[in-house]
């Protein structure tokens, strides 16, 4: 198959059909949004800083995939993603978050991605390194012996003398032979490893000040000088650690840090949920001034500005943003016209139902009802499922999502830890077992809770 940056808008729809059931619009949109990215690339230099992302409002009640969309979609492309609640962002005065933090998040994000896969790319070269420096503290190289002699002219000549070099050589391959076949695994040995406990300094600053934290801590950290100390660990532990030391003086942090910063500048992508919650409603004075505020704090960072952060200078122009919400009390509209502006792709996602439901529970790669028989097969407990049992779940999940709060798929969750309680919390004592989950199981466990209004309102 193709690699991410090259896929297709059908060929990334059809990956997303593998996790997320219908949506097919939202679907589209994301999948174009996504390729726009590769497209952009390919133009000239001069035009590619003049084409901005087309970034996208998904509208439509919780649980019906709109988190899940973002989330696998940059999982798909390897790009770095943040998942922000904007209500969690307040106009500076007001008690909250500076909008900037989600930048320097995604920064942090990308930073650790980046680290992760250079540190993959040098594994095999820490592990050897890592196998020589654990073979010197199991087997210390022999102290040099200084022996002089006196020649026949009266001279004194000094001769060093070391124990036999291949000798050295076949205990050093015995005990390398021994390590890999885990037979040292029980040895403890000592081991110099970083002291965490150094002094910390806790800086306390107010919205819109994370930056100023950030270059006091930095400071204050490279005031203290590093220390070691000496451990006693068992050999896989202490092998484990010397790996992940050499895999760090391996790789090049500055190249890390320029590739990481170029990913979230080139293909970072921020899910802004819960943006009808900042939408103002026509009013000038009380909580909606904060939330005016938000939005023209947000403006910025959306339309293409530099943050600040303590890896260098982010810029924003070519971020994705995906901005979701229910949107009942209020409509996309409400947003300040200049935000409005720069989200120019509206996309409904529908309503779920009792079908979707079904097609939910069994088709996708992480279904749940393959999550509940490979979890309980841990405990040598065989699940199985009849069509008509799962007929009657998503039956009884649309029925609750009707009469209560209508959460979408999440219903699926409450709906299933109720059914399989009991067997869960008995499942050590059934191994070796067969559980069939039928209609009339179904039914006599969740059709009391199904008929209590009371009882469905709280259980499920």
């Amino acid at each position: 198959m193709s690699g991410p940056q090259t896929l297709t808008p059908r060929e990334i729809v059809s990956e997303l059909d593998k996790f997320i059931i219908g949506q097919g619009g939202a679907k589209r949109s994301v999948a174009i949004a996504l390729r726009n990215r590769w497209r952009r690339q390919q133009v000239d230099e001069e035009l590619q800083d003049e084409i901005a992302p087309k970034n996208i409002i998904m509208i439509g009640p919780t649980g019906v995939g709109k988190t899940e969309i973002a989330r696998r979609l940059a999982k798909l492309a390897q790009s770095p993603f943040l998942k922000v609640e904007a209500s969690k962002f307040t106009e500076v005065g007001y008690v909250g978050r500076d909008v900037e933090s989600m930048i320097r998040d995604l920064t942090d994000l990308a930073i650790g991605m980046v680290k992760a896969e250079a540190q993959e790319r040098v594994r095999m070269r820490a592990e050897e390194i890592a196998e020589e420096r654990l073979l010197d503290v199991l087997l210390p190289m022999p102290k040099r012996e200084e022996r002089s002699e006196e020649t026949d002219s009266g001279d004194k000549m000094l001769e060093v003398v070391r124990s036999p070099s291949e000798r050295e050589g076949n205990t050093r391959e015995k005990i390398r032979r021994q390590l890999h076949a885990g037979k040292l695994d029980h040895r403890l040995v000592d081991l110099e490893v970083p002291d965490r406990n150094v002094p910390f300094v806790e800086i306390l600053s107010g919205p819109g000040m994370e930056e100023v934290d950030i270059n006091f801590k930095d400071m204050f950290g490279n005031m203290f000088p590093k220390r070691t100390k000496r451990r006693k660990m068992r050999v896989p532990e202490a092998l484990k650690i010397l790996q992940q030391e050499e895999a760090q003086r391996l790789i090049d942090m500055d190249d890390v840090t320029s590739e990481a910063i170029n990913r979230v500048e080139q293909g970072g992508i921020i899910f802004l949920d819960e943006i009808d919650k900042i939408a103002g409603r026509d009013h000038t004075q009380g909580p909606d001034v904060s939330r005016e505020g938000v939005q023209r704090d947000l403006l910025p960072i959306v339309e293409g500005s530099t943050v600040t952060t303590k890896y260098g200078m982010v810029r924003t122009d070519h971020v994705l943003f995906i901005a979701a919400g229910a949107f009942h009390t209020c409509k996309p509209s409400d947003l300040v016209p200049e935000l409005q502006g720069r989200f120019p792709i509206r996309v409904e996602l529908e309503a779920l139902g009792k079908e979707d439901f079904i097609r939910i529970l069994t088709e996708p790669q992480n279904a749940l009802i393959k999550q509940y028989i490979a979890l309980l097969q841990t405990e040598g407990v065989e699940l199985v499922f009849d069509d008509e049992a799962i007929e009657e779940l998503a039956d009884i999940a649309q029925f609750v999502n009707e009469r209560t709060e209508n959460i979408g798929a999440r219903r699926l969750h409450t709906v299933l830890e109720a059914l399989l309680e009991d067997v869960s919390f008995r499942a050590p004592e059934m191994s070796g077992q067969r559980m069939d989950i039928t209609r009339e199981y179904v039914q006599s466990k969740l059709s009391d809770i199904k008929k209590d209004e009371d009882l469905s309102r709280y259980i499920l």
